[in-house]
């Protein structure tokens, strides 16, 4: 067996492999006699069978898989001794070969490039802080207190006005047909609070304790129970009670109807939770800073194997997102690739654009995974098995379903390890490197995720937070309008150059997960 290293240039190795005709008969005849011993075939007794039969019978199938073996035994050979450190899958062709000739391959792969990484303890890194705003606190704390306001029963001959609480029962029909779901017995109904379709709570604008009327009332076309939706449907209504809500009161009694023990700690769960709504994006910022600064040091070549996945992601989204739609290509007589096909329809500028974002991201993704391996981060099984339970905890009365799929998807479960990976390195560099803490504002937090430009492929943060201490407290008014006016401001923007950065990691960790595997079966093509 020879082996000859024909190409070494930038990242990709080329390797020609010569294998003796002799040594693979001989070891073709080694398996056949193998074979002899244990097989069993009409008219011979085990053991017995004479060599020649065995070759007509299994001579095909044992050279085949002799020349598969001697194939990965070269692709080892030539991986170990030249100590590559492979970047992607390798491909290994057979380039000549007839009976009784030597026969002759090409091994063909790309390897990680040489990764120079900063001092980290020398890194400065901006942390973006938000101060809690006591306007908001305050204004929170008074909206609970609005919403869970004692009521008391209005005089006889009462009028119903919005804020008022009626007690109801009502039936609803489509057609003169009664629909499921769609009746209740002394309901507790806050007019002007929308918990009912459109129109319905205005219908009972003026009503008085003892009222019976009908309320025809369209269902919204895309009201989420398909066979309702957009239909005409008529409402009989009883009102049983009205109830006019007293002055909204901060006190225990509304801490423990929503389930505290006293009004300071209904408080301090609104402060931790108005605190807690704006971290998704203060990380995600502060991941844009270290980003920006690896960034600055990312001046190496990179596998064109890894480019070129993450190149075609990156255009698919942009031709996504500008209502590109190629997919009759792929069905065309020459046949297009689909790596062929990613950027078919976008024009040279917009293709430059792609390639510079997918070479940051592979760049960026290759320096964390080198971060995280030099300084021997890894996700253990517990790391993911929290995060399993995590997912499980997003589907309520699935959660044994959601784990199990997990647990039958071994794929399923290392993508997320690709997040708990990237989370484990940006927080090393956070402890080794020079943070300062620097307060922002909503506009500048949620703007600057907008507003970032390509530079720093960010997605907006458009997560809406719930208040949920112990109970259900209800939204966060004042922040969430702010993010809600943001947002809406960069609705009409291309987001596709802002993708994370980071999400590169995900991918670049999965695929160098795999490079082990890669080294020992590096034959397969």
């Amino acid at each position: 067996m020879q082996i000859k290293l024909s190409l070494n240039k930038g990242l990709s190795r080329e390797f020609e492999i010569v294998i003796d005709a002799g040594e693979v008969e001989k070891r073709t005849v080694e398996k056949l006699t193998e074979i002899s011993k244990t097989a069993k075939m009409p008219g011979f007794r085990p053991g017995k069978i004479p060599l020649s039969v065995v070759k007509t019978r299994y001579g095909d199938q044992s050279k085949g898989e002799v020349i598969q073996a001697m194939l990965d035994e070269a692709a080892r050979e030539a991986i170990d001794a030249n100590d590559l450190n492979l970047a992607s899958q390798p491909s290994l062709d057979i380039t000549a070969y007839e009976d009784g000739k030597n026969l002759e391959a090409k091994l063909k792969c790309e390897v990680l490039p040489e990764i120079d990484l900063p001092n980290i303890t020398e890194m400065s890194i901006e942390r973006p802080t938000l101060p809690l705003d006591e306007k908001e606190v305050k204004g929170t704390m008074q909206r609970l207190a609005q919403e869970n306001s004692p009521t008391e029963k209005a005089k006889k001959g009462y009028k119903a006005v919005l804020g008022d609480v009626v007690i109801i029962d009502f039936e609803g029909s489509i057609d003169g047909v009664p629909f499921e779901g769609g009746a209740a017995k002394g309901h507790s109904l806050e007019l002007g609070s929308n918990s009912f379709i459109p129109g319905f709570e205005e219908g009972l604008l003026g009503s008085k304790a003892g009222d019976t009327k009908n309320v025809d009332v369209p269902f919204p076309e895309n009201y989420q129970a398909s066979h309702l939706a957009g239909k005409q449907a008529v409402f009989a209504v009883s009102i049983n009670e009205v109830r006019i809500k007293g002055k909204p009161v901060l006190d225990d009694a509304l801490a423990e109807k929503l389930g505290f023990d006293k009004l300071t700690a209904l408080e301090e769960a609104v402060r931790g939770q108005l605190s807690a709504q704006h971290q998704p994006a203060l990380r995600q910022l502060v991941k844009k800073n270290i980003l920006d600064q690896l960034n600055e040091y990312a001046n190496f070549d990179v596998p064109q194997t890894l480019l070129d996945s993450e190149y075609d992601v990156v255009a698919k989204s942009i031709k996504s997102e500008q209502g590109i739609n190629n997919d009759h290509d792929h069905d065309s007589e020459d046949n297009h690739s689909e790596k062929n096909n990613a950027d078919e329809g976008l024009d040279d500028e917009t293709k430059n654009e792609a390639l510079e974002i997918a070479t940051r991201r592979v760049r960026l993704g290759l320096m964390l995974t080198e971060i995280g391996r030099s300084n021997e981060i890894k996700v253990s099984e517990e790391d993911t098995k929290r995060a399993i339970f995590e997912q499980a905890k997003k589907y309520p009365g699935q959660e044994k379903q959601i784990i199990e799929y997990y647990q039958k998807n071994p794929e399923a479960t290392q993508q997320l390890a690709g997040p708990l990976f990237e989370d484990k390195v940006i927080d090393y560099v956070l402890e080794l490197a020079k943070v300062t803490d620097v307060e922002t504002d909503i506009s500048a937090l949620y703007g600057s995720q907008e507003d970032s430009g390509k530079e720093d492929l960010k997605k907006s943060a458009k997560k809406k937070t719930k208040v949920k201490p112990k109970s259900k407290l209800g939204k966060s008014a004042s922040s969430a309008e702010k993010k809600k006016q943001v947002k809406k401001k960069a609705t009409n923007k291309s987001n596709v150059s802002r993708k994370n950065d980071t999400s590169a990691v995900k991918k670049v960790s999965k695929k160098l997960a795999t490079k082990k595997s890669a080294n020992k079966k590096a034959s397969k093509k």
